[in-house]
């Protein structure tokens, strides 16, 4: 009996084992992570993405800059959910409430849709991405090229 359960135990250990190494060997989702966009090097955007069991999810931080004929500033707004992320394997999409952007004539507005375009790595190794609103083609309008981070 002993070496019956002994055996249990084994199989056991070396399955998890197993499946442990094929999670290990599985590349990881690359949207996943904190992403950050800097503008005359002050923080623009932080967005955070993350997998909950099997879901995507997240939140996006845009900060407002300020300076004309002084120093320029950047204040954090309000963090805001992630609504309705959805991966493809090289664009993220999702719609972020626009209520409390310019309160109150935004109160009423309906949520806006981002995509975030994966460009890979760059010449310093680390992974790219350009934050864009697909409803907004101004050639003049801010472009946020966003930067994974390790923190």
């Amino acid at each position: 009996m002993n070496s019956r359960l002994i055996s249990m135990m084994v199989a056991i250990t070396m399955g998890a084992a197993g499946a442990a190494q094929v999670a290990a060997d599985q590349p990881a989702n690359p949207i996943l992570g904190i992403w950050r966009c800097q503008m005359h090097g002050l923080p623009a955007v932080t967005l955070t993405v993350t997998d909950e069991d099997g879901s995507l999810t997240g939140a996006v931080l845009f900060y407002l800059h300020k300076g004309t004929g002084q120093a320029e500033t950047a204040t954090p707004g309000v963090p805001e959910p992630l609504f309705h992320p959805s991966f493809d394997g090289k664009t993220l999409t999702f719609e972020v409430s626009h209520r409390r952007a310019h309160p109150p004539q935004t109160l009423e507005d309906a949520p806006m849709r981002f995509e975030v375009k994966l460009d890979g790595a760059g010449a310093d190794g680390k992974e790219k991405a350009e934050l864009m609103n697909p409803s907004e083609r101004d050639p003049k309008a801010p472009r946020y090229f966003l930067e994974k981070s390790a923190f």
